[in-house]
């Protein structure tokens, strides 16, 4: 088991390259299984989350080859099992993706259940009803999701709740079936139009990704491609995060600031100077205490879920009083109990989080409990006096690429130890 060593109070300052995007990797390379040769992926990122599906794919038939320089090659063109396992699906919720591509390739899957962070209920029957809309026949036993569907046939989807991983899988499902789909209320992430625009590479008939509603007019085949995975917009918001938070100025390459506009306009707002161009954003605390920020978690285009853990643990240092509040998912403030272990200054209502600024923390033992989370105790570490210590950093490696290699780039004291 390794866990991270931080010595912390050290202003960060230097220049580091952002990785592919996690959450836009792992659909992609299930989308492999659409085509009928192979994708060559550049800027795929080196995490556990890739090579748990990595593996999982080989287990169903499929091979790869992975290049010095990040690039991927994966054939699933002919899969040989038609199963994704639970031993290989339990830890990690986005296998629910093997789903609509092999049911509308294949015509049949069956697929575990899938794992994960512990941060709430994620549930697949918007999965379910929406493959049944386009007609396959699904049944949930022992774990186990079975689907069958001869062809499936276009229809109109609509989405009770916007969900990512449901309109990931239909958009993909939908490539192949007979006619036009139309899902309604759509998730409009940047992840999303990633793997969109490499499926339309591959041959599909796509529109409308990035707004509420896609339309998809099935094609009979895709062919194999090359495509580079988008940087990792969570991954850019969190290294931003650790140089605000130490008071220091960084600098990020191959980034996208479009996509992080809710992200930096936090930012701004808690005292940074931020610079952006094409591929690269600046940020410049000038040795300033952040301000405290209000929060409130939505649906992109508004602030991401996934950042909610880093900016209250910007908060917990900053000058004044700030709310944060989880729209997304109901248990998703399992860093607090750690971070107050630090002494932050923090009082749980329900659904929101409310932090006292304090001037100065203290390095502790600390626990990891999910992915972001982590996150929020690393950034905590750098921050306080003394010496942190952080295990179950496990749950770091699901997302964010040599995250202590990154940080020593910037000026960080922080090890990787095995017990």
């Amino acid at each position: 088991m390794y866990k991270l060593v931080i010595k912390g109070g050290v202003p960060l300052s230097g220049t580091i390259n952002i990785a592919g995007s996690k959450n836009a990797a792992l659909p992609i390379l299930f989308a492999s299984i659409l085509a009928d040769g192979p994708l060559k992926l550049n800027n795929t990122p080196h995490l556990s989350d890739v090579s748990t599906t990595l593996r999982l794919l080989m287990d169903m038939g499929a091979e790869f080859i992975l290049e010095s320089d990040n690039s991927l090659f994966i054939n699933s063109a002919k899969l040989t099992k038609l199963t994704a396992e639970y031993n290989l699906v339990k830890t990690m919720r986005a296998s629910i993706l093997t789903l609509g591509p092999m049911l509308a390739k294949y015509g049949e899957a069956k697929v575990s259940l899938p794992g994960g962070c512990a941060i709430g209920t994620r549930p697949v029957n918007l999965h379910l009803k929406a493959l049944e809309d386009l007609g396959a026949s699904i049944e949930v036993k022992g774990g186990y999701i079975y689907a069958k569907a001869k062809q499936l046939i276009g229809a109109n989807v609509h989405f009770e709740q916007v969900s990512v991983t449901a309109t990931e899988n239909i958009l993909m499902a939908a490539t192949l079936a007979q006619g036009t789909t139309t899902i309604h209320n759509a998730a409009q992430e940047p992840e999303i139009v990633d793997l969109a625009n490499c499926l339309i590479n591959m041959g599909a008939n796509i529109s409308g990704a990035g707004t509420a509603v896609i339309n998809i007019k099935g094609v009979k085949t895709l062919s194999g491609i090359t495509h580079s995975v988008c940087p990792d917009r969570i991954e850019a918001g969190t290294y931003l995060i650790a140089a605000a938070i130490t008071g220091g100025k960084i600098t990020l390459k191959h980034t996208r600031y479009q996509s992080m506009r809710a992200i930096i306009d936090k930012l701004i707002e808690a005292g940074a100077e931020i610079e952006c161009d094409k591929s690269s954003i600046t940020l410049d605390m000038k040795g300033q205490r952040p301000k405290a920020v209000n929060i409130r978690t939505s649906a992109y285009p508004n602030f991401p879920t996934d950042m909610q853990a880093q900016f209250c643990a910007l908060n917990i240092i900053a000058d004044g009083q700030a709310s944060i509040t989880e729209t997304i998912f109901e248990n998703r403030f399992m860093h607090i109990p750690e971070l107050s272990r630090m002494g932050a200054d923090l009082t749980l209502e329900g659904n929101t989080v409310i932090a006292k600024g304090v001037k100065s923390l203290t390095g502790a033992n600390l626990m990891a409990t999910d992915l972001r989370a982590s996150a929020s105790l690393v950034l905590a570490g750098l921050a306080a006096q003394g010496t942190t210590t952080i295990e179950r950093v496990y749950h770091l490696d699901r997302g964010y690429e040599t995250i202590e290699e990154k940080l020593k780039l910037l000026g960080a004291n922080i090890e990787r130890i095995q017990d």
